[in-house]
């Protein structure tokens, strides 16, 4: 059987040669074979969209802050530290020698020291500039006694502090340190018009024309006139006239008349005493 097998085999292969030699012999020619379009790229789904972060509520309007109040200029002349000394805000201040020296010479200004550093109490001056005390007659201050010259300047200090528009609701007359505010003494009257603020004295009429310091206890503004009080500078009442000496002819015919008066008071007496006596005679001889 093997060997039949092995005889048959080479027969067969050569058939299945032949076959097949003739089958693609008759066949067409295929068609080349055409390479497969690359697949489309995968596009990529795009992203999604970003979730919009909700927006956060708008902060609320902040208020709107009250307008800053106005805060007075740095006081001139006001030292930075240590006690409220007048006179030395004067100084530094400038034009205003004169009253400084008459604060000096009358004690006022220890005595605004020691009234504004060891209480409460408060004060506004009018100080007057060194062109103000110029502007006076010459040898005015100079005929003033020492107790005229402390009513002088106690007469621009008032016990009270007074702002530019505290001025609108005082009183007149105001008060002063000179004390007697009566017609014809120490009288001060304020008016205003606008934000001008006037004063006057009888005598004087003037206008407040700056700030020289102010500090809510005490307030210096300048003044371009001396306030000249009534009682210092006023026309002083006239002297009774002394009496007239009596006339020559008007003394001798007063000398007479009291001499008539006189003689006549002795005859009466005489004539009283001659009565009397003869009364007594006659109740004598009667008796007898």
């Amino acid at each position: 059987m093997e060997q039949l097998l092995f005889r048959t085999l080479p027969f067969l292969l050569l058939l299945v040669f032949l076959h097949s030699s003739q089958t693609l012999a008759q066949g067409p020619a295929a068609a080349p074979t055409t390479a497969p379009a690359p697949p489309a790229p995968v596009v990529a789904p795009a992203p999604p969209a970003p979730v919009a972060a909700p927006t956060p509520p708008a902060p609320a309007a902040a208020p709107i802050p009250p307008p800053p109040v106005a805060v007075p200029a740095p006081p001139v002349g006001a030292p930075s530290t240590g006690p409220t000394d007048v006179t030395k805000i004067l100084q530094k201040a400038g034009q205003f020698v004169v009253f400084n020296r008459l604060l000096r010479a009358t004690s006022e200004a220890s005595q605004l020291y020691g009234q504004l550093n060891n209480t409460n109490n408060a004060y506004t001056i009018f100080a007057p500039t060194d062109n103000a005390f110029a502007s006076l007659k010459s040898g005015t201050l100079n005929k003033l006694n020492d107790e005229e010259k402390t009513e002088l300047v106690q007469f621009h200090i008032v016990p009270t502090y007074l702002t530019p528009s505290l001025f609108q609701t005082v009183s007149n007359p105001v008060s002063t340190q000179a004390g007697d505010s009566g017609p014809g003494r120490f009288q001060l009257n304020v008016t205003t018009v606008g934000t001008a603020v006037n004063l006057t004295s009888g005598l004087t009429n003037t206008s407040i024309s700056g700030t020289v310091y102010t500090d809510g206890q005490l307030a210096i503004y300048q003044i371009d006139q001396v306030l000249l009080p009534l009682a210092i500078f006023g026309p002083k009442p006239p002297h009774a006239p002394a009496p007239a000496p009596a006339d020559q002819g008007t003394k001798k015919k007063k000398s007479e008349a009291d001499n008539s008066v006189s003689s006549a008071h002795g005859l009466s007496f005489a004539m009283q005493n001659v009565i009397f006596l003869g009364v007594i005679s006659t109740l004598t001889a009667f008796c007898w």
